[in-house]
């Protein structure tokens, strides 16, 4: 039998969590089980004692008997070894389980790309550009998706979602219009089947809305599709990088037919996908224009996936500038939140809702697992942005998964073989990142982003003292989180 931990001989240790603060209150983001312990009057304390280095539980008893009761401290010892906050200072450091997902794991997202043409070139894109790893120009793969490879793809989707009463399924592209054909023949079909099944798809897709008309408008909101638009901003920056082939810039073409589309479009939010790059790193005024001139309901933000010699990649000061702005507006959002009041920085809304519900990752995403993306041709790939590449296909959708390149896939990118990861606090959040991201950066798509690592654990400490200053002033707002 154990002896009770007031007279256990062994030293206690701190463990492995990330201290926070919140309106005054004291909190520990745990690691890696990604939970979160608000700490009383006895938990500070002994945290503070042990920060000094390791004490047995007589000697912590005996300094803090004169502020608090013996009983409420061997209880506060015994809670915080049970949350493995403190322990034995002899114990070895927890490792990094290799847990791969049951066999049999649900695919709840298929990413169809339906052409992998665009009608734009603009500088940045990860699928034409220069950091681009499929030649979609001269490559064998067709430049549409056909409505056959279309519906066996929605076969492929109710087959692969298993139990799971609803899947989800995003048109994408090159620009996802340029075949609208196929997007409305395959949405009857796929309400057929899934009906048919005793399912319910929802769809959504991406467009650069150079394409949008008014007929495709009405077929959208009828629909209940949701649509995220890519769009970077103001004129001035939209035009920047985002233009046609001849060089023409974008704005003055997509600014009224995004007004349109959210005028009619009103069954579901429409939301602004923006490419931050070092040309264009006014975040603030990015946001304000989107929201308030535009009229987006949500925005959401993301650094450009590039090398560090372009000329648009973004520098280690951009990195500061865009983390400082993203922080304003996370207080925004916070008060906003505060007040019940809605806010539409949608990158604070995102990883609060993982901090609520305790994710602790074992991949960076759900890519080759959960998601997959398919290639006009019907290949499926570990995500939309792998679609086409042959070293990252892992099926068809008529052959269906190769599970040993899927389990393959599985155990090379899983945080235990990420050991730059592993004594990271942020891991539960990040589990190093993006897999395109890292295939750019480092030729690797298993390697952690560790370019970003500084950037991750200050952001992910903003939303720690967002979601506790939530906690202690408006818990009510954060239940919209369990859903």
């Amino acid at each position: 039998m154990n002896p009770p931990v007031a007279t256990a001989s062994q030293p206690l240790a701190l463990r492995e969590f990330h201290a926070f603060e919140a309106h005054g209150a004291r909190f520990l983001y745990m690691v890696p089980s990604a939970g979160i312990f608000r700490m009383d009057g006895p938990s500070v304390a002994i945290l503070d004692a042990l920060q000094l280095g390791p004490r047995g539980a007589e000697s912590l008893i005996e300094e803090l008997s004169s502020d608090y009761p013996f009983e409420q401290i061997v209880e506060t010892i015994e809670e915080l070894t049970e949350i493995r906050a403190i322990g034995d200072v002899n114990a070895p450091k927890q490792q990094v389980p290799n847990d791969l997902p049951p066999e049999g794991f649900p695919l709840t997202t298929m990413v169809l790309n339906v052409t992998n043409k665009c009608n734009l070139a603009c500088t940045y894109c990860y699928e034409y550009g220069e950091d681009k790893i499929v030649d979609t120009k001269y490559g064998d793969a067709p430049k549409f998706m056909s409505e056959q490879t279309a519906e066996e793809s929605v076969e492929f989707l109710l087959a692969e979602s298993r139990g799971q009463e609803v899947a989800h399924l995003t048109f994408f592209g090159g620009e996802t219009l340029l075949n609208f054909p196929v997007l409305q023949q395959t949405v009857a079909y796929a309400r057929r089947r899934a009906a048919e099944e005793g399912k319910r798809i929802e769809f959504s897709l991406t467009t650069n809305a150079t394409l949008l008309r008014p007929e495709i408008i009405e077929w959208l909101a009828d629909n209940q599709i949701g649509v995220t638009i890519s769009i970077d901003g103001p004129k001035e920056v939209q035009d920047g990088l985002r233009v046609f082939h001849n060089g023409k810039g974008t704005y003055d073409v997509v600014q009224p037919k995004i007004k349109e589309l959210l005028r009619v479009h009103r069954t579901r939010p429409i939301g602004a996908r923006v490419t931050l790059t070092q040309k264009n790193m006014d975040v603030l005024e990015i946001f304000r224009h989107l929201t308030e001139d535009m009229g987006f309901w949500e925005v959401g933000l993301a650094p450009v996936t590039t090398q560090d010699q372009r000329d648009y990649a973004i520098t280690p000061e951009g990195k500061d500038s865009m983390l400082s702005q993203f922080e304003v507006l996370a207080q925004e959002w916070l008060q906003c939140a505060l007040r019940d009041e809605h806010h539409g920085f949608s990158n604070v809304k995102d990883t609060l809702e993982e901090i609520h519900k305790g994710v602790s990752k074992a991949y960076g995403c759900g890519a080759g697992l959960g998601l997959m993306g398919v290639a006009t041709d019907g290949d499926v790939a570990l995500c939309h942005r792998f679609a086409g590449s042959p070293e990252h296909k892992i099926g068809s959708v008529t052959e269906g998964i190769d599970r040993d390149v899927q389990n393959k896939f599985l155990e090379d990118h899983h945080i235990a073989s990420k050991t730059d990861c592993h004594t990271c606090w942020a891991r539960p959040i990040c589990s190093g990142g993006c897999y395109h991201e890292a295939h750019v950066q480092y030729g690797e798509s298993s390697h952690a982003n560790l370019h970003y690592c500084t950037w991750v654990r200050s952001w992910t400490h903003t939303c720690l003292e967002i979601y506790g200053a939530l906690a202690e002033k408006n818990p009510k707002f954060l239940e919209r989180f369990d859903a």
